[in-house]
């Protein structure tokens, strides 16, 4: 629940800082002081568009923070704040900070970590539920109905989601199965032909890489043929260069004792020879490394020209070959039985049907009977409420089945009529601003606060009313936000015209306008005792407190 809000700088609210309690506040004040800035500012935080219009006159900027007492976050709530990268540790408040410019532009904080606009619009309906003269969501979007009623009648519905959403994926196995069936069954003479020349063909993994390498060392060995051979003379034939120093070291070799340079020169020769023969059988190693085969390159060439046209043929790599094979002994396999499959993911997605559809119907049943208890007890609310002549029915309509979903096989929708024979019509469509905020009030009641935010707002909701009525609205107020020893204790706030409302509230806030011939401010202050009784006779009598009407406001303070 809302906890604490910062303005700085929106409109005519220069510096407000305000603490929140659980139970009923009340927002009182005069006309034109301020309370919508309240409310626009508390709408930023929300998501609402920034406006460059609210920030202040001269001043650049302007900011709003709230901070939310979390408590234990609701899983939906948790998976977006982590999903969108906050990190907010259990017990923790929440606090949203949103910054706008004069000259446009705006940024908003979760926590201290940036966040798009579209996050605090997608966290709105967790925190705060405000209910006003132009209300467009909240219990007025039908899109909602479902879920409260679902509430109210105490139907699972995440166990009919949970269905629903086996049911879709036994379905989607099934339809898949049958595709590949059918694909399959269409191409199987193809898949056979295209199978046996793989299977003749025998591609090997790796075999690509080790035939092109063949292939360039035998290329490689044709290039160096004609040199590799004139070098090989040096080393071959009696009139060799390599013969005639061996001649060379043999006469040295007699002659060598008659004198000590002869002995180094046969040392020399003896060196060289030994190079030269390590040489020789290197070159011949070389010389079979690279031999020259014009059938082998042949075959080699065939070989990984086969290969590659296969993988073209196929539209893969050569060294996916094999599994080309396998995938398509895989589909032949498919074909042949894949009939008894298809027979089990019928049956497996026949099943989950039924578990679906009689969740569905149950929920139907539940929803139908919870309706008639839910209208029962929106009635009884009305009356008091100034709205005796209005009727109220919550309409659970069958969908058809192209439109089954997670939520169920049913529409539900909040219905009213305003008059005597008038036709039933969604809640928006009929109600005027004042009707509209009293029957949600009412809605709210008979639901005893069904989900919804945690902090809910009533904008003017006695507007037009008074007296016993304005008792009335009071009274459920208090009721719905569990003052007075209520069992669905929260928090909620009302901007309100009615002494009656104003009574009820535990916390007095007090809206007021000043200025000073220069600069107008608004400023708000919470109330005390004596504070309370003087706003509350100023309600009552206007603009001269007179001391009947501090005595009526003691009446009224005293009776709550």
């Amino acid at each position: 629940m809302l906890h604490h809000l910062s303005i700085r700088n929106i409109v005519l609210i220069e510096a407000l800082d305000l603490d929140f309690a659980p139970g009923l506040g009340v927002l009182t004040g005069e006309t034109g002081a301020g309370k919508s800035i309240l409310l626009d500012a508390l709408g930023l935080i929300l998501g609402m568009r920034a406006d460059s219009g609210l920030v202040r006159a001269g001043e650049a900027a302007a900011s709003v923070t709230a901070s939310f007492e979390m408590g234990a976050l609701a899983p939906d709530v948790a998976e977006t704040l982590t999903d969108a990268g906050v990190e907010v540790e259990p017990g923790e408040p929440l606090i949203i900070r949103r910054q706008l410019k004069a000259d446009g532009g705006s940024k908003a904080y979760i926590n201290d970590a940036p966040v798009g606009v579209a996050l605090l619009r997608e966290l709105a309906p967790f925190l705060v539920e405000i209910h006003g003269q132009h209300d467009d969501r909240g219990l007025v979007n039908p899109r909602g109905h479902r879920a409260l009623l679902d509430r109210y009648a105490r139907v699972d519905s995440t166990a009919i989601e949970a269905a629903w959403k086996k049911w879709r994926l036994a379905e989607e196995r099934l339809e898949r199965q049958r595709a590949i069936i059918a694909k399959a069954a269409e191409d199987r003479d193809l898949l056979i032909a295209h199978l046996e020349e793989l299977v003749a063909l025998a591609p090997q993994p790796g075999e690509e890489e080790e035939l092109a390498g063949e292939r360039a060392t035998m290329q490689k060995g044709e290039r160096l043929a004609g040199d590799l051979s004139s070098v090989q003379q040096v080393f071959i034939g009696s009139d060799s260069p390599l013969a005639e120093l061996r001649v060379a070291a043999r006469r040295l070799d007699r002659i060598a004792g008659e004198h000590p340079l002869l002995e180094e020169v046969l040392a020399a020769l003896d060196r060289a020879m030994i190079e030269a023969d390590d040489a020789e059988d290197k070159l011949n190693r070389a010389l079979d490394a690279l031999a020259f085969d014009p059938l082998a390159l042949d075959r080699v060439e065939t070989r990984l020209f086969e290969l590659r046209a296969a993988a073209r043929k196929h539209a893969c790599a050569v060294e996916d070959l094999p599994q080309k094979a396998a995938d398509m002994r895989i589909a032949l396999n498919a074909i042949e039985g894949g009939e008894a499959e298809v027979a089990a993911l019928e049956q497996a997605a026949a099943e989950a049907g039924r578990v679906w559809r009689a969740l569905a119907e149950a929920a139907r049943a539940a929803r139908t009977e919870a309706a008639g208890r839910l209208d029962a007890a929106v009635k009884g609310e009305l009356a008091p409420l100034k709205l005796d002549a209005a009727r109220f029915r919550t309409a659970v309509t069958p969908l058809e089945q192209g439109q089954w979903g997670a939520g169920g096989m049913d529409r539900v929708e909040f219905m009213i009529a305003t008059n005597p024979g008038a036709d039933f019509a969604p809640l928006a469509k009929i109600a005027s601003g004042g009707e509209l905020s009293r029957f949600i009030l009412a809605l709210k009641v008979a639901l005893a606060e069904e989900g919804g935010a945690a902090t809910m707002i009533f904008d003017e909701i006695d507007r037009g009313v008074g007296g016993a009525v304005a008792q009335a609205i009071g009274e459920r107020l208090a009721r719905l936000a569990g003052v007075g020893g209520g069992a669905n204790g929260g928090q909620l706030l009302a901007v309100t015209h009615s002494p009656q409302v104003a009574a009820r509230g535990t916390q007095h806030y007090f809206i007021a306008k000043s200025s000073d011939g220069i600069v107008t401010r608004t400023g708000v202050v919470q109330l005390d005792g004596a504070g309370r009784q003087e706003e509350i006779a100023r309600m009552l009598s206007g603009a001269e407190i007179t001391p009947e009407a501090r005595a009526q406001a003691d009446r009224l303070l005293e009776g709550v």
